[in-house]
């Protein structure tokens, strides 16, 4: 497998009048494609940061981000958003569906900014959500709502799937629902998944954990044998 992802000692730092935030401070990271990638950490230590970075949602104030070896560090107005439309998809833990349009149409949505995006109709069903075609998102549960939102993520054919805290909002049996359905897309169509969680139970189904503190990288390890989302103890 390549490096799909590299972080070349990235800075981030925030200022607010004199006061000065480093983020991240630092980092180096190489991440591989087609992994169920975990970053952890408390609240505070620079996940959403991360995250944002590589989602081309921030830039870094040094140092450089590269995706599938193309560094997306400076890019700006066209490239930038031709960047977050073909190459990746976000999961938020609130799931910023439209409520006046359908399941149907909030997923179908995508094709106005992705030329290459996926159907629909497929992606609702692979999600288990074709029987909710045209209802409106108030008339969906939580876990539906998310997987609306994942299927709406996947119409992109992004080739990153980025997911902040996705079963935050969640009760733990639907969490196990989404969850498994987030390992499907990387164990079964190679997409690769990066989850940022303070959850410990969730890393222990990832191919990789990072583990991110105070700015920095504390640790990134391969876990032999990772545990299928049925199999955590919850």
């Amino acid at each position: 497998m390549m490096a799909i992802i590299e972080f070349r000692d990235v800075t981030r730092v925030y200022t607010s009048g004199d006061h000065e935030l480093r983020a991240l401070d630092g980092v180096n990271l190489s991440l591989e494609e087609g992994q169920f990638i975990v970053v952890l950490g408390p609240s505070g230590a620079g996940k959403s940061t991360l995250l944002n970075l590589l989602g081309g949602l921030d830039s870094p104030t040094s140092g450089s981000i590269l995706v599938n070896g193309r560094d997306i560090s400076g890019l700006t107005g066209d490239a930038l958003a031709e960047y977050r439309a073909s190459t990746v998809g976000f999961v938020f833990q609130f799931y910023n569906l439209i409520p006046t349009l359908t399941v149907y149409e909030n997923v179908a949505l995508v094709k106005q900014i992705c030329p290459d995006a996926l159907d629909a109709g497929d992606m609702i069903a692979r999600v288990g959500l074709s029987d909710h075609l045209e209802q409106f998102p108030a008339e969906l549960s939580g876990g539906e709502q998310q997987r609306v939102s994942i299927a709406r993520a996947l119409a992109k054919n992004p080739k990153i799937l980025l997911c902040d805290e996705p079963t935050g909002a969640l009760d733990s049996r639907t969490g196990v629902v989404v969850l498994k359905l987030l390992l499907s897309m990387a164990r079964d169509f190679g997409k690769t998944i990066v989850v940022v969680t303070h959850n410990q139970n969730i890393a222990r189904m990832a191919d990789t954990v990072v583990r991110v503190k105070n700015g920095r990288i504390v640790s990134c390890e391969a876990q032999a044998h990772p545990l299928a989302a049925e199999e955590v103890d919850w």
